[in-house]
C-alpha cells in the first residue's frame, strides 16, 4: 500500500470543510433504510433524483418527464464521483481507485463496500459524506494488472451537496463535490472524476457546446475526454443530460476534462467530468480536500443547451 509522511494541506472551501471532520474522527456509517429523494419543479415536469443506501449515497436514479436518466446496474453505473492515483508508481487506471457507489465485486448486490457516513435531504437539496471502496479488491486486476490497495476500504471520503436548479436556471444541477486525500498516501498523480452520469443506451446522441457558435453539435464516440462540456441526448432530443464546470480545465490538461463513452455490449453510455493534479518533480500531490463545482443539465436538448450557454454567460466572463 502506497504511503508517505506529509503534512496535511488544504487546497479547497466550502464542502471540504464538511468532508474534512473524517480525517479527525470518522463517525460510525448510519445508513437511512430508505431511498432519499429531492425534488423540484423543472420545466414542464418535476424532476426526481434518489439516492440510496445500495450504492452508499450515490445518485441511483433521475427521473424527468417519466424518464429514467440512470442506468444503476452494479455499483458503478450511478451518478457519482471517483478518484485515481499513482501510488508515485506508473499510473494505471481502476488500481487504487476509490469509489463512491461501491467495487466491483459489489456487483448488482444490496448492499456496498462503501460507506454512507451521513446523509440528509430536504426539498431540492441532497448532501451526503461517505467513506469510498476501492473499485477493486486486493488480489484483483484491471485489463492485467493488480490492485495496489492492501484492503476493501479506503481512507478516502467523498463529500456531495447537490441542488436542483440554479438561479433562473431551473435545467441546472448544481453538484458540489470535495474528495479528502489522506496524509499518509505518496502519490505523484491524482485524478478526479468530480462527477459522471451512466446513461441508458437510448441516450446515444453524443453532442458537445461549442462555445464560438453557442449550440450544441455532434460529438464522435471518441471515447476519451475532449475540452468542451458534454450532453448525451436520445435521437430525437426531447431527453438529455450533461454537464458543465465553472472550475475546467485543469491546469497542464487544458484539452481534456469533459468525457464521452459508449459501451455497446453493456448497453450503456456515459459522460465525465474529471480534474487532474500532478506534482513537481521531486514533490507529491498533498492530502487534503480538493473540491470541484460542476453543474448537471437536464431536460431535452435545446433545455441543456440554453443552460450551458447561460452557466458560461455568468462564469466565463469573469
Amino acid at each position: 500500500m502506497c504511503a508517505y509522511n506529509g503534512r496535511m494541506r488544504y487546497t479547497a472551501v466550502g464542502l471540504a470543510a464538511l468532508a474534512s471532520v473524517a480525517l479527525a474522527a470518522p463517525p460510525r456509517p448510519v445508513a437511512p433504510p430508505e431511498p432519499t429523494a429531492i425534488r423540484a419543479r423543472v420545466g414542464k415536469s418535476p424532476l426526481v433524483m434518489t439516492a440510496t443506501p445500495r450504492v452508499a449515497g450515490a445518485i441511483h436514479s433521475l427521473v424527468w418527464d417519466g424518464k429514467e436518466f440512470v442506468d444503476s446496474t452494479d455499483h458503478g453505473r450511478q451518478i457519482q464521483s471517483a478518484s485515481n492515483f499513482d501510488c508515485g508508481a506508473k499510473f494505471v487506471p481502476e488500481v487504487f481507485n476509490p469509489t463512491e457507489a461501491g467495487s466491483l465485486a459489489d456487483g448488482a448486490g444490496p448492499t456496498s463496500t462503501s460507506k454512507l457516513i451521513e446523509s440528509s435531504a430536504r426539498d431540492n437539496e441532497l448532501m451526503t459524506l461517505n467513506r469510498m471502496a476501492f473499485w477493486l479488491k486486493p488480489g484483483e486486476k484491471s485489463d492485467g494488472h493488480a490492485a495496489r490497495n492492501a484492503g476493501p476500504l479506503s481512507d478516502h471520503y467523498v463529500s456531495k451537496r447537490v441542488r436542483i436548479g440554479y438561479k433562473d436556471l431551473p435545467h441546472a444541477i448544481e453538484y458540489r463535490v470535495a474528495f479528502v486525500v489522506p496524509p499518509g498516501e505518496k502519490h505523484t498523480y491524482a485524478q478526479f472524476e468530480a462527477v459522471t452520469g451512466y446513461m441508458p443506451a437510448e441516450f446515444g446522441t453524443f453532442l458537445r457546446y461549442d462555445a464560438k457558435r453557442n449550440k450544441l453539435v455532434p460529438l464522435s464516440d471518441g471515447p476519451g475526454e475532449q475540452a468542451d462540456p458534454v450532453v448525451l441526448s436520445t435521437a430525437s432530443g426531447d431527453h438529455a443530460m450533461g454537464v458543465y464546470s465553472p472550475d475546467q480545465p485543469s491546469k497542464r490538461y487544458e484539452a481534456a476534462g469533459y468525457g464521452r463513452f459508449r459501451f455497446a455490449t453493456e448497453k450503456v453510455v456515459k459522460w465525465n467530468c474529471v480534474f487532474r493534479v500532478r506534482a513537481e518533480p521531486g514533490k507529491v500531490v498533498p492530502g487534503g480536500a480538493y473540491a470541484f463545482r460542476c453543474f448537471l443539465v437536464v431536460g431535452t436538448a435545446a433545455d441543456c443547451e440554453r443552460a450551458i450557454g447561460a452557466l458560461r454567460a455568468e462564469f466565463e466572463s469573469r
